[in-house]
Formats: structure tokens, C-alpha cells, sequence
């Protein structure tokens, strides 16, 4: 089906939810066995462990017997109790990395406690509708006497005004209930991860999907699970020839691109801009994040600018933050990506 699809199912068991996008499957969220360690959006009371000298940072115990680690941890003691935000997964072996600056989104409006002031998206240009929903979220903090930090999101415009004051009281009930936890003693988990369904129905709000699908087989009538199955395999190929490889290491994400049986000048060029178009696509998909090095397939250095520039336009939409490095001397990308999601492999391998 053309436009945009949100499907809702279940996977082993766990809530799922696809975005096809003309038939292409352009985002997944799969919920997590109850194994997978702190997942990013958790709030914890957390306890102050200790220093990690040379970083400024701090292990922190959290709930459930776990450890993050907060960097710029400055004015921090051992004991110290605080209110922290799983920011990003953990790697094998080491401590979730987590801040202290909480917030809770929905689909209407963000919630910050530690960041005052109601602002509205700039995106909202209207001046009138502005103004009216810089009343709503007044009206709804007034109600819920809070003087909490909001930003109202571009999917407010339009909105009814039920939806958004129901989107509202939720987040702020929920503020309220994490706060006045705050002054307890002892690690401990305050506010779980959002499921998928609620993932999918927060972050694809805009623009408005053109189709909502939970019928029983959703994910399969829409070719979800098929496509989930490409997603185990390393080779993607390219729509106009060519292929490239997601391969994961312990040390990094490592891209090849090959241009296939094309030889001519230009296939290159061609196959390595078609990669950078696909590859935020890719890295959401599977989850993959942290040093990423791209072996480039052989182009004129001239043509390095377009490579930068295509890089640019097609992580900007992506939503994770992913930051282009530079280029080494043999000419391979490098990218360091935040790490905010459990790697598919590992999602799917769980029982």
C-alpha cells in the first residue's frame, strides 16, 4: 500500500509496531524480553556509587540491582540520591549511561521538569494557534499546579483540544508521580520504558499515518515480517545495481560498498550516494549505533563534497543523533552514532 503505514502486532509474544512507508519498511519497535537491562526512557531513584576518576563521571546503582553511569557528575558525592533518565543502551559489560534531566513525552507535548518555560514548536507559525495552544498547556498546568517546563510539539496543530488536554494530564500526572518519589532511599525503578504501540503512536504522529493496522495479521498482510527477515542478512542491494554490507564487530559497524558488475566511470559515485541515502535506514532497523567506518566504493576525491553533502540531508531526518566524523587516510567514512536501541539480532535471538 502507497503512503504511510503504521502496523501494530506482536513478535514472540512482544508488542511490535512497523512504519511502512510506500510499502518499505522505514522504522521498527519491538519490545524487549524483561532480561535486556535498563532500557533508554526508564526513570530510576539512583544512588550515587562511585567516581570514575579521569572522566568526571559517576556508577550510580539503579533499581533492579543495575548501574548506570552519569558523566559530568560534578558536585556529586557517593550516597547521593538523584532522579535519573536511561539516555541510551549499555554496551556488554559496561554501565547504561543515563541524565539527570528528565522528560516525558507524549504525543502533543514534552514535559521538562528540569528545563522551566512553555514553549511551542517553531513549526507551529500560525500566530493564532499559537496562542491557543499556549493556553491549553497553561490551562493544564494550572490544573495540575504545576510550574513544570513544556514544549508543545508540531503535531499540536490541528489537534483537537480534548486530545492534547488528555496528552497533557498524563504527563504532567506522571511528573508528579516520579517527583514525589524523589526523596526516598535506595535504588530503585520509577517509571518503566514506553512500549511499542506507545513508541509508535508518540513518534510517527507527524505527519499523520494515512493508515492505523492491529488486525490480528497486520504485520504480516503489510510485509513486515518479511522484510524483518532481510534484516538478518549482512548484503542489502541497491535499487539501481550495486549492493553494500551492515556487519557488526565488537570495535565498530563496519559498511562495504560494492558497485556489482557495473564498472563504468560513474558506479562508484552512483552506488556510494544510493548507500548513504539507505544506510540511516539500515542502522535504525537493526539498532546498530556507536563507530561506524564506511569502505567506500572506489570515486574521483573531487566527489568527496556530494558524499558529505548527501550524508548530511539523510541523517537529518533520521532522528538519532549521528555525527560525521571525517574521512581517513584511505579514504573509508567514519560516523559515531548514539547507541539508543537494543540491536535487532539480539531482540530477536531472545526466547
Amino acid at each position: 500500500m502507497k503512503g504511510r503505514v503504521v502496523a501494530l502486532g506482536q513478535i514472540d509474544g512482544r508488542e511490535a509496531a512497523a512504519l511502512m512507508i510506500d510499502g518499505l519498511l522505514h522504522d521498527l519497535y519491538l519490545d524487549a524480553q524483561d532480561d535486556s537491562g535498563p532500557l533508554p526512557g526508564e526513570i530510576h531513584r539512583a544512588v550515587a556509587d562511585r567516581p570514575i576518576k579521569g572522566q568526571n563521571g559517576m556508577t550510580l546503582k539503579l533499581g533492579g540491582g543495575e548501574t548506570g553511569f552519569l558523566r559530568n557528575a560534578k558536585g556529586i558525592a557517593p550516597g547521593d540520591v538523584l532522579l535519573v533518565q536511561v539516555s541510551g543502551r549499555a554496551e556488554d559489560g559496561k554501565a547504561a549511561p543515563v541524565t539527570p534531566k528528565l522528560l516525558f513525552k507524549g504525543r502533543y507535548a514534552i514535559v521538562t521538569p528540569d528545563a522551566p518555560g512553555l514553549n511551542i514548536a517553531r513549526s507551529i507559525r500560525d500566530e493564532e494557534m499559537r496562542l491557543r495552544l499556549h493556553d491549553l498547556a497553561s490551562e493544564a498546568m494550572t490544573r495540575a499546579n504545576q510550574s513544570t517546563g513544556c514544549i508543545i510539539r508540531s503535531a499540536a496543530e490541528g489537534a483537537d483540544d480534548g486530545a492534547i488536554l488528555d496528552d497533557l494530564d498524563h504527563l504532567l500526572s506522571l511528573n508528579a508521580a516520579v517527583l514525589s518519589e524523589a526523596e526516598g532511599k535506595g535504588p530503585e525503578l520509577l517509571c518503566a520504558a514506553p512500549s511499542s504501540h506507545y513508541r509508535a503512536w508518540v513518534e510517527w504522529a507527524t505527519p499523520p499515518p494515512d493508515m492505523v493496522d492491529d488486525s490480528a495479521e497486520a504485520l504480516a498482510n503489510h510485509g513486515v515480517l518479511d522484510q524483518l527477515e532481510d534484516l538478518s542478512n549482512a548484503a542489502i542491494r541497491l535499487p539501481e545495481g550495486g549492493h553494500y554490507y551492515v556487519e557488526e564487530t565488537r570495535a565498530l559497524i563496519a559498511v562495504d560498498v560494492n558497485t556489482g558488475g557495473d564498472f563504468s566511470f560513474a558506479a562508484g559515485l552512483k552506488a556510494n550516494l544510493a548507500t548513504l541515502r539507505d544506510l540511516p535506514r539500515q542502522l535504525r532497523l537493526r539498532g546498530l549505533g556507536g563507530q561506524i567506518v564506511i569502505d567506500m566504493a572506489p570515486m574521483p576525491k573531487k566527489e568527496r563534497r556530494a558524499a558529505e553533502q548527501t550524508i548530511a540531508r539523510a541523517f537529518k531526518s533520521d532522528g538519532v543523533e549521528t555525527i560525521f566524523v571525517g574521512w581517513t587516510p584511505l579514504g573509508h567514512i567514519e560516523l559515531q552514532r548514539k547507541r539508543d536501541r537494543i540491536p535487532l539480532r539480539l531482540l530477536l535471538s531472545r526466547q
